[in-house]
């Protein structure tokens, strides 16, 4: 006797899903986003240098270059309920090792494997072109570690680096998983409710100063914070494998979603209308997040805010995102005009850098956000906050938001369906290559000028870098919509939404 046709999952069953793999994104992006907020800390109780925080941004990136190879694999054979409980584990067991970074044992480990490593550290230094390049040329006598801050930056950045392994194919991972219950229905919009909860995550580290303001006393309280929230990305796996396992058992459950993986042989095939968008998305998320490492403590030396205003400041970027990106999507698929948007986008971050590194304000605007009142309780605080950072955070949100929204479904129109995989596979391993090296450069620029708050204009070099970058931006959207607009174009500056 044939077998009864499964009913599909109800429609609630379905969002709770969607909730239970957006808390594990949720986790994921807070724990992301919590160094930024102590790097003041950093430098003053242990003695970290900018090119230290650097390297506990860039180091996240650096295993994510690796994972965009193997990530979507591993997904496709263990399945997405096994992928996201093993790349959430290994994002709370990055968090603890952060957190005990100056843990004895640890550190014996850490040390003894970086000081293997350094002969070849060294060789880097010694590249022909790359060596001009000053943190790179000063690889080339880096040392052993031998002292105590050096021992915590190794044990530090071994835990961001088992966090980064775990980050990104987490999120490859739930993609997958969504795709699989919601293709054919409402797929797009909970890819936007899923990636709203996510920059929840990032919203609420970055405000962590203003609500979790007793942590802050010491660096090691707003990480016990993180690996709090850690414990998220393991819950909501384990949920979902339940959910799923129910679920299979009871209803007619969709196939798993494509992952994004590079197969190499696709490379010949792609235009230079790609390629100018990945240069694109090099430079510009290589403008924003290296930023948003070191803004924090620009702007408590320079501007002489509290650290709960610069968390307010950060904080605008990702509200501007959250609210802003749905809105410019929506508005380039009913004008077209992508490249021209894209353009238009990457001007505004030229001179949002200079404004912030020459300008100051001498007046204060007074601002209410979410925080903790001197007795404990919950309370929307005032917090005064300088006008022309305020209109420049305002500029780069939208900037943040306009981009991404016209960049990433920009590449569907010039790349084959059945190379997707591919062509946003390598964005992302070229894009996690520039977070890093930028993220160092930043750090190494900082230290070079000595910036600090006895030095406020040792910063503005790495504020050049970051205009330049906006620059670049520029040129690459406009070598894109000539392209477009020439015989070689796919429709960027024309393709509109129909209905």
């Amino acid at each position: 006797m044939p077998e009864l046709a499964r009913p599909e999952p109800s429609r609630f069953y379905r969002w709770m899903v969607l909730i239970v793999v957006s808390l594990t994104m949720f986790g994921n992006y807070y724990v992301y986003d919590c160094i930024a907020p102590i790097a003041d800390l950093l430098t003053k109780q242990l003695g970290f240098t900018d090119s230290n925080i650097g390297l506990l941004q860039a180091i996240y990136s650096i295993p994510n270059v690796f994972m965009v190879l193997i990530g979507g694999y591993i997904v496709d054979r263990i399945g997405a309920r096994k992928a996201i409980f093993i790349f959430g584990t290994l994002c709370l067991i990055g968090a603890v090792i952060t957190l005990h970074a100056d843990n004895r044992w640890l550190q014996t480990g850490v040390v003894g494997l970086v000081n293997l490593a350094v002969p070849v550290v060294r060789l880097v230094g010694h590249i022909p072109l790359l060596s001009r390049i000053g943190f790179v040329g000063d690889l080339a006598s880096v040392g052993k570690i031998q002292t105590a801050r050096g021992a915590l930056v190794a044990g530090m950045s071994a835990g961001r680096l088992v966090f980064g392994m775990g980050a990104e194919s987490l999120i490859v991972a739930v993609t997958v998983a969504l795709a699989k219950w919601f293709r054919g229905k409402e797929l797009s919009f909970a890819f936007g409710i899923n990636l709203m909860m996510s920059r929840a995550g990032s919203l609420l580290a970055q405000w962590s100063p203003s609500w979790a303001g007793f942590a802050y006393s010491r660096w090691r309280g707003p990480l016990l914070i993180s690996v709090v929230f850690a414990t998220f990305c393991v819950t909501g796996a384990l949920l979902y494998w339940v959910m799923e396992v129910h679920a299979e058992k009871r209803y007619q459950v969709g196939p798993a979603g494509s992952t994004d993986k590079v197969v190499f042989r696709d490379l010949t095939t792609f235009g230079l209308s790609y390629w100018y968008i990945v240069a694109l998305c090099i430079v510009f998320y290589s403008a924003i997040f290296p930023f948003e490492t070191f803004a924090y403590k620009f702007f408590m030396d320079v501007h002489h805010t509290t650290r709960e205003a610069g968390g307010d400041l950060v904080g605008m970027l990702t509200i501007f995102t959250m609210f802003g990106t749905p809105f410019f999507g929506k508005f380039a698929d009913r004008v077209g005009k992508r490249a021209l948007l894209m353009m238009i986008g990457s001007v505004l971050l030229i001179p949002v850098y200079l404004m912030m590194a020459y300008l100051h304000s001498s007046t204060y605007i007074t601002v209410y956000f979410p925080s903790t009142s001197a007795d404990g309780h919950f309370a929307f605080m005032p917090h005064s906050l300088p006008p022309i950072l305020l209109l420049t955070m305002a500029m780069m949100g939208v900037a943040f938001s306009l981009i991404p929204a016209v960049m990433w479904p920009s590449v569907a129109y010039i790349v084959d369906q059945s190379k997707l995989g591919t062509a946003y596979g390598l964005m992302t391993m070229i894009q996690n290559i520039g977070l890093a090296g930028f993220n160092l450069m930043i750090g190494w620029a900082n230290d070079h000028n000595y910036a600090g708050a006895d030095n406020p204009n040792g910063y503005r070099m790495g504020m050049w870098i970051f205009s330049i970058l906006g620059f670049l931006g520029v040129l690459f959207a406009y070598l894109l919509r000539r392209r477009e607009l020439g015989p070689h174009g796919h429709g960027l500056e024309t393709i509109t939404a129909k209905g």
